[in-house]
């Protein structure tokens, strides 16, 4: 294997481990956002760009759309894990909060499960517009058209497929070389003030006006109410920021191995999971106790350890059945190791 291959791979690992640590690191901030300016301003700063990056990089890893088989394997690794999930979180909302029956709805995605259903669309849809003239002008034309609509909502998730799927046609568009340009230092430095401007804008200009808009899972009038005919405007202006801050943040990350590399291969486990450990947390005084002693840097700590764990090795083995429906993981941990012939005499 090639340096340039090694660094490749240590690239994206790390860019999928760090954006997994902030979508975990977003929701904890989630519940008490609105009681700090500070907090406000860093959940609205990562929401630019985690999901967006790692909406890009998964379109970028479409190259084999056009292989036999390409949507079949998609199928297999997304949308049956949505399905288990969806069933899965079902039952965990069924008893911890003492609802009085199970509510079983698999075209209403269950908090992060829109991003595996949109992920299917996405692959769906990236076969049919690869062979239109312009797909990107049409993707986002559709993207800023689709806000317009009120009833669509978070059904199937499909506001947020529209709205996102230029971001994963862009991702499948891109080449090995254009990554290659913004990794050069003249591009990282002008990432880094783009970043620098884009968080001081935030926090002073636009402190708490742009949440919805970074969700994407809101109508324009549900945002703006009836004047709502400007909405396609911000939205191309929100596009705009979006791309810049998702390019500027994938421009700064190491090329290197870490520690947490080869973490970057589990995110899908930590994206599914993380969910139960938060829903769990958001019912206890947690929050309350961190937001009457002003205790926000626990936060981050929590999602540190929160991500290190659903990371680890024997988180991985004990779901992977219900991840990826095999369990070759805990196979390997439970196998006896071989004894040597003179130790079994004894």
């Amino acid at each position: 294997m090639s340096t340039a291959t090694k660094e490749r791979d240590y690239y994206f690992d790390n860019a999928k481990f760090i954006l997994i640590f902030l979508v975990v690191f977003g929701h904890f901030i989630s519940p008490i956002k609105s009681q700090s300016e500070w907090l406000y301003t860093i959940y609205n700063f990562i929401y630019t760009f985690h999901m967006p990056a790692f909406i890009l990089i998964a379109g970028f890893f479409t190259k084999s759309v056009w292989r036999d088989g390409y949507l079949p394997k998609i199928f297999k690794k997304v949308l049956i894990p949505y399905l288990v999930f969806q069933l899965i979180y079902s039952l965990f909302y069924y008893d911890l909060y003492g609802k009085s029956e199970v509510k079983l709805d698999f075209f209403s995605p269950h908090w992060t499960l829109w991003f595996l259903l949109s992920l299917v669309f996405w692959n769906i849809l990236l076969k049919l517009f690869v062979k239109m003239k312009y797909p990107m002008v049409l993707a986002i034309g559709i993207g800023v058209a689709v806000g317009y609509i009120q009833d669509i909502g978070t059904f199937l998730s499909l506001l947020r497929t529209f709205v996102f799927f230029p971001v994963f046609l862009l991702g499948h568009l891109l080449e090995k070389r254009d990554f290659k340009k913004i990794l050069k230092p003249s591009a990282k430095a002008a990432a880094a003030a783009f970043l620098i401007l884009l968080f001081i804008t935030y926090h002073f200009i636009f402190p708490n006006g742009t949440k919805e808009w970074l969700l994407s899972s809101s109508s324009y009038s549900a945002i703006l109410g009836y004047n709502d005919w400007y909405g396609g405007i911000i939205r191309l202006g929100m596009y705009g920021v979006m791309f810049a801050a998702t390019f500027s943040f994938l421009a700064l990350l190491p090329r290197r191995k870490l520690f947490f590399t080869e973490f970057g291969e589990r995110t899908l486990y930590i994206y599914l999971l993380h969910g139960f450990v938060l829903k769990y947390l958001f019912t206890t005084d947690l929050f309350a106790a961190i937001e009457e002693n002003g205790a926000y840097f626990i936060l981050l700590f929590l999602a540190v350890i929160v991500t290190l764990f659903l990371a680890s090795k024997p988180v991985i083995a004990l779901t992977q059945p219900f991840i990826e429906l095999r369990w070759s993981r805990l196979k390997k941990i439970v196998k006896p190791k071989p004894t040597h012939p003179r130790e079994s005499e004894s």
